[in-house]
């Protein structure tokens, strides 16, 4: 019978590669919860409207890549493709932005439809936050600094780079809009079909191309910063000071831009040059008209989005690649009458927090022993009838010369954790040497 496979750009994540996935996820609740953010967790299939309303109807997220479809009810429905319009949502409908300033953050999967390639897939997981009701830089300095300890924290901060920009107000980025348009009419004959496409929809997304044939000409193209308010200056200029004065390097880029019609003054990109062409690994900025736009009252907002496939790609670059969680200990059963004890020292065990395998299924003991190797456990115990007898078993060291040694279960669980103390603490001095 021919096999089911996965779905193209859909992938499994098996043991020996999650574990890199855990230390990751364990992170992120860890700065989080230093900057005193809480967890939100949203649905992941939403109303297309919301999509549509939010991201824009010209992205190429909105009129490529959502995966949507009726339902039974002939209502069209969206596998989430971001997760900031799902918290706005959320926000909105449970009251969570009334009279009141939050912190939020979510981690999960997004979906989008394209073509798959390292680093970008169909289904994707993403770590982000939201803060809403700050007006002032302080909030992007803020979410600036979080991204900044999670690269501490995972030990990758020497691979990322920091750029910024602004793109004002609604209005100035209107005014800048047009004439965008104006100047890439004259050179209409120069730019590529996406381009083309994008011109009259979506324009300053032309400013994103990664043609190489369109560089130069992206690059005399108007900037930005020669359209903004006083005020979206004023603020843009808190935020560099801010930067500087905490020793955080960045470089102003006035062709970033975001893919999302959403964006309102600052933006800004963490980067790699590990990874080729998927080089960003955290961006976001504000949206302080988006929570108003979807129904609510206004509330500004600013957060930002990492994709974790990408983090785990730079994760897996270092010499310290976490094992796969492995038992510590591995209790062997002599015979069927010694069954009983075996699992009662196994919960003993377990339940002083101590990992621990019990051998299923029989087998020669010279078997056990094989497989409690292959576990990686520090510690076989063996329970036959005599150990039974006695109240004891044979505690046997795997990764030492020392030899086995009879222990009396009442003890048991004290020699272990005194033994593990002992391993742990040399292999955490090992490390900081």
């Amino acid at each position: 019978k021919q096999t089911i496979q996965s779905i193209r750009g859909m992938n499994d994540l098996l043991p020996g590669t999650v574990e890199q996935w855990q230390k990751l996820e364990s992170a992120v609740r860890r700065v989080t919860e230093l900057y005193g953010y809480q967890e939100i967790r949203v649905p992941l299939l939403e109303r297309t409207e919301l999509f549509k309303r939010s991201i824009g109807d010209t992205t190429d997220i909105v009129e490529k890549e959502m995966y949507t479809f009726l339902d039974n009810n002939g209502e069209s429905m969206t596998l989430r493709p971001e997760a900031t319009a799902s918290c706005v949502r959320a926000g909105i409908e449970h009251g969570l932005f009334f009279n009141t300033r939050i912190r939020l953050w979510y981690m999960g999967p997004m979906f989008r439809y394209e073509r798959p390639q390292k680093g970008r897939y169909r289904q994707f997981h993403q770590f982000g936050i939201e803060a809403f009701g700050w007006p002032g830089p302080d909030i992007d300095v803020e979410i600036i600094l979080v991204a900044k300890m999670l690269w501490e924290q995972l030990g990758i901060s020497d691979y990322a780079r920091l750029e910024i920009n602004t793109l004002g107000t609604p209005e100035s980025r209107l005014e800048y809009r047009k004439e965008l348009v104006q100047y890439f009419e004259t050179h209409k004959t120069s730019l590529d079909a996406d381009s083309q496409r994008r011109l009259y929809t979506n324009p300053l997304r032309i400013l994103d191309s990664k043609n190489p044939k369109m560089q130069e000409l992206i690059g005399s193209a108007p900037v930005i910063t020669d359209y903004l308010s006083s005020e979206s200056r004023s603020h843009f200029d808190r935020l560099c000071n801010t930067l500087e004065a905490l020793g955080i390097n960045f470089a102003i880029n006035p062709r970033l831009v975001r893919g999302l019609d959403y964006y309102s003054g600052t933006v800004f990109e963490w980067l790699t040059d590990l990874l080729g062409a998927q080089n960003a690994i955290c961006a976001g900025g504000r949206y302080d008209g988006l929570v108003e736009f979807l129904g609510g009252q206004a509330v500004y907002g600013a957060g930002f989005a990492s994709g974790i496939e990408r983090l785990v790609e730079l994760l897996n670059l270092q010499s310290d690649t976490p094992q796969a969680t492995s038992t510590e200990v591995y209790v062997a059963v002599v015979e069927p009458e010694a069954e009983h004890t075996a699992f009662k020292v196994s919960e003993l065990l377990r339940n002083a927090g101590i990992r621990a395998t019990m051998n299923c299924g029989g087998g020669k003991l010279a078997r056990q022993m094989k497989n409690s190797d292959q576990s990686n456990a520090e510690f076989a115990i063996i329970i036959g009838e005599s150990e039974v007898a006695s109240n004891t078993v044979t505690l046997k060291y795997l990764r030492t010369n020392e030899g086995q040694q009879t222990v009396n279960i009442d003890n048991l669980v004290q020699l272990v954790k005194q033994e593990l103390d002992k391993r742990n603490s040399k292999s955490e001095q090992t490390r900081n040497k």
